[in-house]
């Protein structure tokens, strides 16, 4: 069994071929490719951590669509003074699945 856990999106996400992950958006290039750098790779029983070997190290994967997360509400209220505030976000996100591990 192949995994990496890649660096992606501000977190690390343990990923295998043909897994979709959602992650912060990221722009991919012109063909919709995306390429991830690699923080651990298993590859059976073998682990590897190191730097230099893991620059080698190449997870492809390809944008599948970019889509907005879920509302969060931010309010803010102080006792007896009539201050409120509300404010609403929504996080851009990208969808990718992993093509390959090399």
């Amino acid at each position: 069994m192949v995994y990496a856990v890649v660096r992606a999106g501000g977190r690390q996400e343990k990923v295998e071929v043909g897994s979709v992950i959602t992650i912060n958006r990221v722009a991919g290039d012109d063909k919709g490719k995306v390429e991830l750098p690699a923080v651990l790779l298993v590859d059976g029983d073998k682990i590897t951590t190191d730097a230099d070997k893991l620059a080698k190290v190449k997870v492809t994967a390809e944008v599948v669509e970019d889509l907005r997360g879920p509302k969060i509400i931010i309010q803010k209220y102080k006792n007896k003074t009539g201050y409120k505030a509300r404010q609403g976000h929504r996080q851009e996100l990208t969808r990718l699945k992993v093509t390959g591990i090399k």
